[in-house]
């Protein structure tokens, strides 16, 4: 199952508050990151809003979150626009093509005529600062954001704000060599009286400790008096990040060549897809009896946490019930031998987990649990044969 600390969102979230009071900004959750919506009652206090992909994940904000929806998408359709118009509140394009292909429609929409829906583009500063080429928006030929010299010339009429997103769970130094990129290239643009808003995207860490939140501050700060804009942020990872698990369940221990393998009810592919995608490691805890210090986001009233680790005497690759070869979280090593029934706990699975997960080989879908401050869990969400027969027909 998927345990959600509300106590550790929580956290998360005042010191987020905490940081855009301090900076002046506006910060709303991505909800490609984090979209478990019943927990929303306990952070929007603290946030500004939410921002979304699209149309869907626009209208779960509206519906769940209540307050200021910022959209960009790579690109639209005509009832995506025809939907979005009505209630989001930041309308940011990626190509000017869009904007031309829907200008007159937005601008003729009466929310837009008196000020409540603002539209801005997506620019890329060409400004790489990360080190996995797949999260990299500034790569040469990427399809995310408007170069400087293909918006060369473009009539930006209907325009007021830019919005740029290169970061990936970086600090605040990414973020500093990324804004002088931005203001070498589109600087003019923002200091003219037509843009009235920055959007400095999501990838900022905010909330780990290492993060210098204090430049932060700094950076923000001076881009609202270097251009006159209200500057917004849009952290996803930030707001979610050690604030879940996902346990899992040893369903076959057995040797194949000498390497010892578990089986386990989750798997890498269906349930924890950033393992193969990024790739990421999860820290691994095994419940078990012997006194430990060790302990997961989340922790159950009377269990005993040992963490795995490269000293362990017992080596396993752990590995998912699905029929793809390379469904495999990792290689781990335990203090005892693994056996059937075991539970083993996968830290900081609430961010870019449960928003990407998916039914293949119609493998049993974790349920949703949220752990409430005084240790209640409820369940939210629990999924069924018919979830899985109700996706393709």
């Amino acid at each position: 199952m998927y345990v959600i600390s509300i106590a550790a969102l929580k956290r998360n979230t005042a010191v987020l508050r905490e940081l855009k009071e301090a900076a002046g900004c506006r910060l709303v959750l991505a909800l490609k990151g984090f979209s478990c919506w019943a927990a929303f009652s306990h952070i929007r206090g603290d946030l500004d809003g939410c921002c979304a992909s699209g149309l869907w994940e626009a209208s779960l904000a509206r519906k769940h979150f209540g307050k200021h929806v910022v959209t960009y998408s790579p690109a639209y359709d005509d009832d995506d626009i025809a939907g979005l118009c009505d209630f989001t509140d930041h309308l940011d394009f990626n190509s000017p093509g869009q904007w031309f292909r829907f200008r007159e429609r937005v601008m003729a929409h009466s929310r837009f005529r008196n000020g409540e829906l603002q539209c801005g583009l997506r620019v890329n500063p060409e400004c790489s600062t990360g080190a996995t080429p797949l999260y990299d928006p500034c790569v040469p030929g990427s399809r995310l954001g408007v170069t400087a010299a293909q918006l060369s010339g473009a009539d930006l009429t209907g325009l007021s704000g830019l919005h740029f997103h290169t970061l990936c769970e970086q600090n605040s130094d990414a973020l500093e060599t990324t804004l002088v990129a931005v203001d070498e290239r589109f600087g003019h643009l923002l200091r003219s009286p037509q843009f009235r808003y920055l959007n400095m995207g999501g990838g900022h860490w905010i909330t780990k400790p290492c993060y210098d939140r204090e430049r932060l501050v700094r950076l923000v700060r001076e881009a609202r008096e270097r251009y006159g804009v209200e500057v917004w942020l849009e952290p996803g990872e930030a707001v979610a990040i050690h604030t879940g698990v996902l346990r899992a369940t040893v369903m076959d221990v057995f040797e194949a060549a000498g390497q010892r393998l578990a089986i386990l009810n989750v798997s890498a592919t269906a349930h924890m897809p950033d393992v193969l995608e990024m790739p990421y490691r999860p820290d691994v805890f095994l419940v078990d009896p012997a006194p430990s210090d060790a302990r997961p986001a989340v922790v159950f009233p009377g269990e005993q946490y040992q963490p795995a680790a490269a000293g362990g005497e017992w080596h396993y690759r752990l590995g998912g019930p699905t029929c793809l070869a390379g469904d495999v979280v990792g290689d781990f090593a335990f203090a005892r031998p693994l056996v059937v029934g075991d539970i083993l706990v996968f830290d900081d699975m609430s961010h870019y987990t449960m928003v990407k997960t998916t039914m293949f080989n119609g493998v049993k879908h974790p349920p949703i649990v949220l752990q409430h401050e005084d240790g209640r869990l409820e369940t939210v969400r629990e999924f069924t044969f018919e979830d899985f027969e109700g996706r393709l027909a």
